[in-house]
C-alpha cells in the first residue's frame, strides 16, 4: 500500500479533483507552488471561514474489493460522521489517461468538528486502502492548501489548490469499458468469480450459462428487440406481438436470474453491472435456442443495461456523454445481434402519469427517473447512440392498437415478416 501511495503522489500536480456538486462534477488541480493571484476554486466558494475540508480517495490495487469498499464507504461515513458534514462523491484523475481514475468522497468539518472527523479518517486511513486529505484556507480566505496524510505529520506532503478548466472527457469516460459497460462475457464472468467467496450466489449465476455460444450463427428466425423506459408499454407491446407474429417471448434479465436480482442491485456498480451482463448471455442462448423454431421477441437486452450504465456512471448535462460514434456505444462483438430494436419513447409526463397508475415498486435507476430530469435525458440519448444495431424509436403515446400496428410495420419492412 505504501508502495503504491509514493507512485501515485510521484505524479500528484497532474491529476484533477473532481467533486460532485448538485449532479454535476466541480473541477479543480493542485500545484507544488503557486504562480500569480491565489483564487479559490469554485468547491469551496461557500465553504465558511473557520470551516476545514477532507477528502478520502480509495487506492485499493484490486478493482472488485476496491469498488466494494467505496461502495460501502458511504454508509460508513453517513453513519459515523457528525450532521452537517455535507459528504458529497468525487474522484480523482489524469486527463486522457486510462486505468487512472480514484474514487472517494469529499466532506468539510463545521466550527468544533474537526477533531471528531480527523480521528474517524484516521481511523479509516490506518485499516483500509484510503488516502486522506485535508484542506485549509489562508486567512484572508483566497488560497486552500491541500495536506496528504498517507505520512507522518511531520512529513505530510503539502500542495496548492488552484482552479481546473473542464478536462475533454468526464472523469467516468475513459475507465467505462469493461467496468461499467462490458463488451466480452470473458470480462463479466471474471469479476463475478473474484465474488464467488464473498457472494456465493455467483457459482449458481454462471452455470446459468450455455456451454457454448456463437455470436456469428445468424437464428433462422428474426430477433426483434423492445426497448424503453419503465411505462412506455413494453410488455403490452411485447406481449401483442407474440401472439400477432406467432413469436416466442424472452425478457432480458431472464426469469431464471430473478431469484438473485434482489442480491446483485445492493452490489456496488462494478458487481452489478457485471451481473446483467452475464445475463445478457444467459438471454442470448435462450434466443439461440428459440430462433430456430420461430420470431422472437425480447423485453430489453444489451441497449438497457449499457445505456442505464453509460447514464449513472456520467453525471452533469448530455456534453458530458462520452462523443457520438466513442468506443463505448458499439455493440460487443460476442454477443448475438437481434434483427431489429425498436425504441418506445413517450412523452415524461405521460410517463410519470402511467407509473402513478401502476402503483408499483421502483428500483433505484427509476426513482432517479422520476426526480432527475438530466438523468432520464442522459438515459434516453445513450439509446440513441448505441450502434450495431442502432434502435428504431417508436411513440408509444398513442393507443396500444396503433402502436402495435405501427411496430408490425417496421417488422415486416425490416424482417420481411
Amino acid at each position: 500500500m505504501a508502495r503504491h501511495l509514493k507512485l501515485l503522489v510521484q505524479r500528484w500536480s497532474s491529476r484533477v479533483f473532481s467533486v460532485e456538486v448538485d449532479g454535476a462534477p466541480r473541477y479543480f488541480g493542485v500545484r507544488e507552488q503557486l504562480r500569480g493571484e491565489p483564487v479559490p476554486p469554485d468547491v469551496f466558494s461557500e465553504v465558511q471561514k473557520q470551516d476545514r475540508c477532507y477528502s478520502l480517495l480509495v487506492c485499493s490495487g484490486d478493482r472488485v474489493t476496491g469498488d466494494r469498499f467505496h461502495w460501502e464507504l458511504r454508509d460508513r461515513l453517513q453513519t459515523q460522521l457528525p450532521p452537517g458534514s455535507g459528504l458529497r462523491s468525487m474522484s480523482s484523475f489524469i486527463p486522457d489517461q486510462k486505468g487512472s481514475l480514484l474514487k472517494g468522497y469529499f466532506l468539510q468539518s463545521r466550527a468544533g468538528n474537526s477533531s471528531l472527523i480527523e480521528d474517524i479518517l484516521t481511523d479509516l486511513e490506518q485499516r483500509n486502502p484510503v488516502l486522506v486529505c485535508s484542506y485549509s484556507q489562508s486567512e484572508d480566505g483566497q488560497q486552500w492548501t491541500q495536506c496528504l496524510w498517507y505520512q507522518s505529520e511531520e512529513n505530510r506532503v503539502r500542495f496548492c489548490v488552484v482552479p481546473s478548466e473542464t478536462p475533454k472527457h468526464h472523469p467516468s469516460v475513459l475507465n467505462m469499458i469493461n467496468s461499467d459497460v462490458f463488451y466480452s462475457l470473458q470480462e463479466a464472468c471474471d469479476v463475478l468469480k473474484q465474488c464467488g467467496d464473498i457472494i456465493p450466489e455467483t457459482r449458481s449465476v454462471l452455470e446459468m450459462l450455455p456451454s457454448s455460444l456463437d455470436a456469428r450463427r445468424k437464428p433462422d428466425f428474426p430477433v426483434i428487440v423492445i426497448e424503453g423506459l419503465d411505462a412506455t408499454g413494453k410488455t403490452t407491446l411485447t406481449e401483442s406481438l407474440r401472439d400477432s407474429l406467432g413469436a416466442t417471448l424472452l425478457r432480458s434479465p431472464p426469469q431464471c436470474l430473478s431469484a438473485w436480482r434482489g442480491r446483485f442491485d445492493r452490489e456496488p456498480p462494478l458487481i452489478r453491472r457485471a451481473f446483467y451482463a452475464v445475463g445478457n448471455y444467459i438471454t442470448a442462448g435462450q434466443i439461440n435456442q428459440e430462433a430456430s423454431k420461430s420470431p422472437v421477441i425480447v423485453d430489453r437486452f444489451w441497449h438497457s443495461t449499457a445505456a442505464y450504465a453509460i447514464a449513472t456512471a456520467v453525471t452533469g448535462p448530455l456534453s458530458n456523454l462520452p462523443h457520438e460514434g466513442a468506443e463505448v456505444y458499439r455493440w460487443p462483438g460476442d454477443l448475438l445481434q437481434p434483427s431489429l430494436v425498436i425504441l418506445l419513447t413517450l412523452d415524461p409526463e405521460e410517463r410519470k402519469r402511467r407509473l402513478r397508475s401502476r402503483g408499483l415498486m421502483k428500483t433505484d435507476e427509476e426513482e432517479e427517473l422520476d426526480h432527475n430530469k438530466l438523468f432520464r435525458l442522459r438515459v434516453e440519448e445513450a439509446y440513441r447512440r448505441i450502434v450495431g444495431p442502432a434502435c428504431t424509436a417508436l411513440d408509444a403515446s398513442p393507443s396500444a392498437d396503433l402502436v402495435l400496428q405501427q411496430a408490425l410495420l417496421l417488422i415486416r419492412a425490416k424482417c420481411h415478416l
